[in-house]
């Protein structure tokens, strides 16, 4: 009965630390405060968010590799603190150096904490249920995504801006609640395996971390959550400009395209945490992809408005679980060097940098914007040559 007290205690505050990695996706209604309150650029405003999958190219793989020698709860632990102070610094000043340096250490804090907590994960559940799990960890870290455009809304019109923070009420709050992820989690006995000291050099690890590519589940799985990412990513940036270019409409109205996707994935990681327990995994991955396959199909050839929304709204479920289940997979294929694989799956949402490069290089080589659709669907062709690695 202790045990299972200790269980709960820690998928419970695991799950807040999902909320705390949830943080990062303020970045985007910040950003455009903060162009509006500086009088930045585009380019200028642009360039804050975009740190973020800058440094999950840089840090994902050192961090699987200090995870060897420092533990995954400990890992995870400096992540919360890293996060602690990036969302302290835009307090006392809303200077874009100083902005700069926080969205800096809020995407290198994201790109530890996600690095680590998935594969810790794994270490609180001893490997039951981890795809449902995982997917459940995203639905609460999509919590604090949803929340944060609507609190800062509520400070800069309301009683805050009397406080002199006005729409940043947004960090301290987040902060409080990053730090209470930090005390709980410190406080919460996990069993893992003690850090190895006997572990060769840095360099060593380093290449033997990448040498892992060679191994064909995780390369096909990092590959697959490029595509993953790119998809989600891409979506996000694209279904707005679909709507305007088909339905003729303003920029205003197609922003709803962006909230639909939204709401749909979040449904999607809540009832698919739910529909995992209930059916094998390599279905479940199927059905999802089959869903992206047609939203493709929609976004390319539609012209009707419900069609065009029933396939946002498809590839915003199909995709909501796919990180889940491929992460899963590739954590299960090699149990010897989880910390390693972990820093390599994250790296893959670089992707979410790439595709819609890609994306737009189509759609300025063809002048239409069906072009970026086509590019995502090779994203969705290759999923689905992955349903078969999916185990059942």
């Amino acid at each position: 009965m202790e045990n299972n007290k200790v269980n709960k205690l820690a998928l419970s505050s695991v799950m807040l630390c999902f909320f705390a990695m949830g943080f990062v996706d303020l970045v985007g209604i910040a950003s455009n405060y903060v162009k509006h309150d500086l009088g930045l650029s585009d380019s200028m405003a642009n360039s804050l968010p975009g740190l973020v999958f800058f440094w999950f190219l840089i840090f994902s793989v050192p961090t699987g590799v200090m995870m060897n020698k420092i533990g995954r709860k400990n890992t995870v632990l400096l992540s919360l603190v890293v996060t602690a102070v990036s969302l302290a610094l835009p307090i006392f000043s809303e200077n874009f150096y100083v902005m700069l340096l926080s969205f800096s250490l809020l995407g290198i804090s994201n790109a530890l904490m996600q690095t680590s907590l998935n594969p810790l994960v794994s270490t609180v559940m001893h490997g039951g249920h981890l795809a449902s799990t995982l997917t459940f960890g995203q639905f609460i870290k999509a919590i604090a995504s949803f929340m944060a455009p609507y609190i800062a809304a509520w400070g800069s019109t309301h009683v805050i801006p009397d406080l002199g923070l006005g729409w940043r009420v947004l960090f301290p709050i987040y902060m409080t609640i990053g730090i209470l992820a930090t005390l709980l989690l410190f406080a919460t006995h996990i069993d893992e395996a003690n850090p190895d000291s006997d572990l060769p050099g840095v360099g060593s690890q380093f290449a033997a971390c990448f040498r892992l590519l060679g191994t064909p589940i995780v390369l096909l799985s990092f590959i697959g959550i490029m595509c993953h990412v790119g998809i989600d990513v891409g979506t996000n940036t694209t279904a707005p400009k679909i709507l305007m270019e088909r339905l003729s409409i303003s920029l205003d109205d197609a922003a709803f395209a962006t909230s639909l996707y939204f709401i749909f994935r979040t449904i999607g990681c809540l009832t698919g945490s739910i529909i995992l327990r209930k059916i094998n995994n390599r279905l479940f991955f199927a059905i999802s992809v089959t869903m992206m396959a047609l939203s493709m199909l929609g976004l390319i050839v539609g012209h009707d408005k419900w069609i065009l929304y029933i396939s946002i709204a498809l590839v915003g479920y199909g995709n909501s679980n796919v990180f889940s289940l491929i992460f899963a997979q590739a954590l299960k294929s090699v149990p010897t060097k989880q910390n390693e694989v972990s820093g390599l799956m994250i790296m893959g949402l670089f992707g979410g940098t790439l595709f819609p490069l890609v994306m737009g290089f189509a759609t300025d080589w063809s002048g239409t914007v069906a072009a970026a659709a086509v590019v995502m669907a090779v994203g969705v062709v290759y999923l689905a040559t992955y349903i078969r690695r999916i185990s059942d």
